[in-house]
């Protein structure tokens, strides 16, 4: 027979090991979110930061000096047709730009999809804020709808000179969490996936 001195060691263990295991799927929990907010404060994986139109135009325009953003859109595995109204900009660093996207739900069916973005070079996405954006939250669209999406985005006068061209790439997934259901939109809440 185990000793009480033995018993009590083995429930202290057993209390920590299920402490150890708790903390680790916690951590393994937060870690998505963390790690996006650690992309959107280093610039790393082409995330971008998010700012208040005020906020956008304080810096001032720097007009000796343009740069071309590209925009590029994909979906993955999503009946829509989705785009740029036009594929490319040229903007002065500071100056608030606003673009178009439009999305067209081809399926026969009412389905929510999110936007994620990505900036290349991934060096530029520290410098380039968005104001407004529809990869802020999920978009929903009925079956057949067409849906005008804006961008407002300003890049920072402090990029870095011999950054001339940056490209602002867009991928639609169907959203898993918030599906239509009994031929209505189901109510999505808003969420910043990665600014």
């Amino acid at each position: 027979m185990a000793t009480q001195a033995q018993q009590h060691a083995t429930r202290r263990l057993a209390a920590r090991l299920v402490l150890v295991a708790v903390g680790m799927f916690g951590f393994g929990f937060a870690l998505i979110p963390l790690y996006s907010v650690f992309c959107v404060l280093t610039g790393i994986n082409g995330k971008t930061g998010r700012i208040e139109q005020s906020a956008a135009s304080q810096g001032g325009v720097d007009e000796t000096r343009w740069v071309t953003v590209n925009f590029v859109a994909n979906v993955n595995d999503v009946a829509w047709d989705f785009g740029p109204i036009e594929r490319q900009v040229r903007v002065h660093p500071g100056e608030l730009k606003k673009v178009v996207f439009y999305a067209e739900n081809r399926s026969g069916r009412d389905m929510v999809g999110q936007a994620v973005p990505s900036l290349s070079p991934g060096e530029a996405a520290k410098y380039f804020k968005k104001t407004e954006c529809f990869c802020f939250s999920q978009q929903p669209l009925k079956a057949g709808e067409r849906k005008d999406m804006p961008v407002r985005f300003v890049i920072d006068p402090d990029l870095p000179k011999n950054i001339r061209t940056v490209t602002l790439a867009y991928t639609f997934f169907e959203s898993r969490t918030a599906r239509p259901s009994g031929g209505s939109l189901a109510k999505v809440n808003d969420r910043d996936p990665s600014g």
